[in-house]
């Protein structure tokens, strides 16, 4: 299988709590962050992406099964494995897309709030036809609305397309300028089981300093899941074509050491 190189170097970065509650822990210490992230992956985009690469760094090795996306909530400032903007099943994440339509553009009802919620904390696939068949284009006037290029509902939620690059940047948005929204809340919260029973415990939710995720998987056919998480001042998304046991092999080989370095601690 061909493998990816990554770069990833030490940085020594202490901050103390950050305060602010919830909205605080949830955005953290995004300037910081936001800079040492593009210098340490060195294939960060907008602010820091011209800086020469320092000589330390050590390469990583990120398989072609998996594409991964961190984004700080610095907007633009963010790293990604060379294909995170691919195409690839939204799987139980375009839950997400579906859960902010309902609750920003729905009826307001009780009803929809507690299908999104079923949604997000128990990844309930009963709940997301209810809602896709009342709100169809629910998907579609999301990836309009924040410009999610890769994102299409196709008909049907469980036909829905995504990348990482997506599923990142909208989890930023909604940490910038939703920071009270149920989505994150919930996402706070999982089931320990989703609703088919399937245990939700992988990928990105194992890397430190997770404060919230969704997971995505397939039914049938050949082994593919999907994490989505954000943490104090950043975001991060991937997808495998493999499974929960080797996606969060992948995630936690490139990015475990960055994350718990650059990222406050929790109190």
């Amino acid at each position: 299988m061909n493998n990816r190189p990554v770069r990833k170097r030490k940085v020594d970065w202490a901050v103390g709590d950050t305060g602010g509650g919830q909205m605080g822990g949830r955005i953290g210490a995004i300037g910081a962050l936001g800079a040492l992230l593009a210098v340490c992956l060195g294939g960060a985009v907008g602010v820091g992406a011209a800086q020469p690469v320092p000589a330390d760094i050590q390469p990583l090795q990120v398989p072609d099964r998996t594409s991964i996306s961190v984004r700080t909530l610095v907007p633009g400032v963010g790293w990604g494995t060379d294909n995170e903007s691919e195409e690839r099943a939204g799987l139980s994440i375009s839950k997400l897309y579906i859960a902010d339509y309902a609750l920003r553009h729905g009826d307001g009802s009780a009803a929809d709030k507690d299908l999104c919620e079923r949604m997000i904390r128990k990844s309930d696939d009963y709940a997301a036809d209810r809602l896709f068949a009342k709100y169809p284009k629910a998907i579609d006037a999301v990836a309009a609305e924040y410009g999610l290029t890769a994102t299409h509902g196709e008909g049907d939620w469980e036909f829905s397309t995504t990348s990482t690059a997506d599923v990142a940047d909208f989890l930023a948005a909604k940490v910038r300028s939703d920071p009270d929204s149920p989505i994150l809340a919930w996402m706070e919260e999982p089931a320990e089981k989703a609703a088919d029973g399937t245990r939700q415990d992988w990928g990105t939710a194992r890397l430190p300093q997770i404060l919230g995720t969704k997971w995505g998987w397939a039914d049938v056919g050949d082994p593919e899941v999907a994490s989505a998480s954000f943490g104090p001042g950043f975001t991060v998304s991937a997808h495998t074509y493999g499974s929960a046991e080797q996606q969060t092999q992948d995630v936690q080989a490139v990015l475990w050491g960055l994350i718990g370095e650059l990222t406050p601690r929790r109190h």
